[in-house]
C-alpha cells in the first residue's frame, strides 16, 4: 500500500531518517518487508515545519522516490524538529502529484496508509459531507485526502482524535449503506507542528503495521558514538510503518484501535472508537 513517518525532536537533517538507516524509508520503498506491497514507487511526500513560517513546507513529486535526485539533496540540506514523509502505492487512483502525499491545510499534515474499500461507490456520499468552506480545497482524487477533508469538517484543528474518530465513523456508516462489509483500513499520522497524533485501525481488526520507538536514550546508550542518534536527543520520536533498524527493544507496534499522542516528549495512547459525527460538527 504505502509507508510513513513521523519525528519529533531536536532538528535533524531529513537525510537522518529517510535516507540514512539500514531500513530507511528510501529503502521501504524499493524492499517493504512489512507492507502488502513490497514496492512504493507511485510518488512520495515530505513535509515539514520552519522555525518563522505558520505553514509547513511541502516537497511532493510522482516519481519513485529511489530515483529522484532533488529529494536526496533536499534531506541533505533542510533540517527540522519535525517532519512527516510518505512513498506511495497507489490503491486505483491516477499517479499524480496532488494524490501525493502529505496533504495540507493551514498548519496541519496528514498522511494514510491503507484505503476505503469500494471508494468509488462511497465517493459521492463521503465528499458531500466535507464542509462547504473546505471543499474548494481538496486538489486531488484519492480517498486518502477526503479523509483528511472529513476530519477537518468534523473539527480536527480542536480535537484531533475526536475528529478522526467522526471520519472514521462516518466511512464505515456509509460503507455499511453500500453493503461494505469492512469499508475502512488505516493507519493515519495529523500534526500542526507541535504534536503527532497517530491512528492504527480498520474495519476487520486487520490494521495495516505500525511502531513507534520506545526510547532514544536506550538508543543512545546502544550507540553511544553515533551523532546522529546524539543529534536527535533524548525526547526524540518516531512512528513509522516499519522499524528503521533491527534492534530488539527500540520499536514498540502500536496495538489495533489504537490513538497515540505524542507532544514535547510524552506520549499518551487511548482507544480508537468509530463514532458518528456529532451535530455540531
Amino acid at each position: 500500500m504505502c509507508r510513513w513517518l513521523a519525528y519529533s525532536g531536536k532538528s535533524v537533517p531529513l537525510e537522518t531518517v529517510l535516507f540514512q538507516p539500514e531500513h530507511s524509508l528510501i529503502d521501504q520503498s524499493l524492499n517493504s518487508r512489512l507492507g502488502h506491497t513490497t514496492t512504493n514507487g507511485d510518488g512520495f511526500g515530505v513535509g515539514w515545519y520552519g522555525r518563522h513560517s505558520e505553514v509547513p513546507f511541502r516537497y511532493r513529486c510522482l516519481h519513485p522516490a529511489w530515483s529522484d535526485t532533488n529529494l536526496r539533496e533536499t534531506a541533505r540540506a533542510v533540517r527540522a524538529p519535525l517532519f512527516v514523509a510518505h512513498v506511495r502505492a497507489a490503491t486505483g487512483t491516477p499517479t499524480q502529484e496532488t494524490n501525493c502525499h502529505p496533504f495540507r491545510f493551514g498548519r496541519w499534515l496528514f498522511v494514510h496508509n491503507g484505503l476505503i474499500r469500494e471508494y468509488p461507490l462511497l465517493r459521492r456520499d463521503l465528499m458531500l459531507a466535507v464542509a462547504p468552506h473546505l471543499f474548494r480545497w481538496i486538489e486531488g482524487s484519492t480517498d486518502s485526502e477526503v479523509m483528511f477533508f472529513l476530519a477537518l469538517s468534523f473539527g480536527l484543528e480542536r480535537d484531533p482524535g475526536g475528529a478522526l474518530e467522526q471520519m472514521a465513523g462516518l466511512i464505515e456508516d456509509v460503507g455499511h449503506r453500500y453493503d461494505v462489509q469492512f469499508p475502512l483500513n488505516m493507519t493515519v499520522c495529523v500534526t500542526d507542528g507541535q504534536q503527532i497524533v497517530a491512528v492504527r485501525y480498520s474495519s476487520e481488526t486487520d490494521s495495516r503495521s505500525l511502531f513507534h520507538s520506545t526510547s532514544f536514550r536506550q538508543l543512545r546508550a546502544l550507540y553511544p558514538d553515533d551523532p546522529r542518534i546524539i543529534a536527535a536527543g533524548d525526547n526524540a520520536f518516531l512512528v513509522l510503518s516499519e522499524p528503521l533498524i533491527e534492534v530488539q527493544g527500540v520499536w514498540e507496534e502500536i496495538p489495533e484501535a489504537t490513538t497515540l499522542v505524542a507532544r514535547g516528549g510524552e506520549i499518551e495512547r487511548r482507544r480508537f472508537v468509530p463514532r458518528m459525527p456529532s451535530q455540531s460538527a
